[in-house]
């Protein structure tokens, strides 16, 4: 059977067989999937959360969340357990591993068809869809990815113990997972394309500090190689033009996000240049009674506490459109 992999989710044929009504279907189970179907829950408004794969989106790949008000310190598999928990006992569904086949968000009546001969239906919609780690393109990625390339230092960073490792980026997220990455990793590069980082100064102070790490500034890698495992990396220096052959265990690569939004180019929801979705401060899309929250909408910040804020918004809102209709 075929299937093609759109905003996070697998879209396979299958005949619809069974029909689920709600009033609310939230599409996606990260930060701000979840928070709305709390918000949905909590009002007694009838809510699903449909999701491609493990809930919690990306903030379950985050080895430690410090900046989450009112806690100081929790690990995102615990912060989206607790979430999850908690969307339940309102009442929610939570479904993961949803494999997708079609969407319909026009009209009075919203469509989700699931393989397994289901449609959700609902008058109103909530795109939560969330992003992807960025690639940098460059020859041999795709070759060596999960074979010494990763996206994820809390899936992969056990195996890179006593290793010599990269990390690619100059954010938050690359500055905090390289500090993470030394409790495994003998030594940490951190390579960056820019002569500064974008990291807020906590981050680049805690990274400086490290003993285990080291910095390549104005470099970008040009080729990745190896055998059955990656090998070797080519950076070249931005400035100079110099190109270097470095040998290496693994390469961590932070660059970014982009947006789960492959699926909704063949729907009328409007999106920008970058694939995100447009919405207003309601979380209103162009299509009347879909909505949209976290980090698949355009927005500047893309945080937990910047998801959980759209998540609130869309849901509130979803719940008002629905009552007037």
């Amino acid at each position: 059977m075929d299937a093609i992999h759109g905003f996070g989710i697998f879209f396979v044929k299958k005949t619809v067989m069974e029909e689920k009504k709600y009033d609310v279907i939230v599409l996606g189970g990260g930060a701000a999937g979840m928070t709305a179907g709390i918000y949905l829950g909590r009002s007694k408004v009838s809510a699903v959360i449909l999701d491609s794969a493990t809930i919690g989106g990306q903030m379950v790949l985050t080895y430690e969340i410090a900046n989450y008000p009112g806690i100081p310190s929790t690990t995102g598999y615990q912060l989206s357990s607790a979430m999850k928990k908690q969307a339940r006992s309102f009442g929610c569904d939570v479904k993961a591993n949803v494999k997708i086949s079609s969407l319909q968000l026009n009209g009075a009546e919203k469509s989700v068809v699931v393989e397994g001969g289901v449609v959700y239906k609902a008058p109103a919609i909530i795109l939560a869809t969330g992003g992807r780690s960025r690639m940098l393109n460059v020859p041999g990625e795709k070759e060596f990815k999960g074979r010494g390339i990763s996206y994820c230092a809390t899936c992969d960073g056990d195996f890179f113990q006593d290793k010599n490792i990269i990390v690619v980026g100059g954010g938050n997220s690359a500055l905090e997972e390289a500090v993470a990455l030394t409790k495994y990793a003998s030594k940490v590069t951190i390579l960056h394309e820019f002569d500064h980082f974008q990291a807020f100064e906590h981050a680049v102070e805690a990274a400086k500090a490290n003993p285990k790490i080291d910095f390549i500034m104005e470099s970008h890698i040009t080729e990745f190689s190896g055998d059955e495992s990656l090998r070797k990396v080519k950076y070249k220096n931005l400035k100079t033009g110099e190109e270097t052959e470095k040998a290496i265990d693994g390469v961590f690569i932070f660059i970014g996000y982009e947006a789960n939004t492959d699926a909704l180019k063949n729907t009328d929801v409007e999106l920008n240049t970058y694939g995100e979705i447009v919405a207003n401060d309601k979380m209103e899309t162009n299509i009347p009674g879909v909505f949209t929250a976290g980090d698949c909408r355009s927005k500047q910040f893309r945080q937990i506490t910047t998801a959980v804020a759209d998540g609130t918004i869309a849901a509130l809102n979803a719940i008002g459109y629905i009552n007037a209709g």
